[in-house]
């Protein structure tokens, strides 16, 4: 069953800004170009409106596979802050971005992605 996206508005970002981050914060382990392969985690083009762990080709935590989670600038933006808390058992190795202006920065540039 879909979980409901967070009651909450994503601020405005500014998808360069989202594309540097992504580079320093993302890239080692995530492709985001459109036929990018899987790394330590999954490719994130078509990311937007894709059930968690449903890439195929990934081996995915049960945690993200049962989520319920759709993937949108709402959820990302949460998922963001603390990857842990949000899904709890998710093998993501990441803490998170606690500035919301990076976070919205990075959902802009991904969403840009996609």
């Amino acid at each position: 069953m879909p979980v409901p996206e967070p009651d909450i508005e994503v601020p405005e970002g500014d998808s360069k800004k989202g594309a540097k981050l992504f580079k320093a914060k993302c890239a080692q382990c995530h492709t985001i170009e459109k036929g990018g392969n899987a790394k330590q985690g999954p490719p994130l083009w078509g990311l937007s409106g894709r059930q968690s762990g449903t890439y195929d080709g990934f081996a995915y935590s049960e945690a993200n596979k049962n989520s319920g989670i759709i993937w949108s600038d709402k959820h990302l933006f949460e998922y963001l802050l603390n990857p842990k808390k949000y899904i709890p058992g998710t093998k993501m190795v990441f803490a998170g971005i606690k500035k919301e202006k990076e976070r919205a920065d990075l959902v802009a540039f991904m969403r840009d992605m996609n």
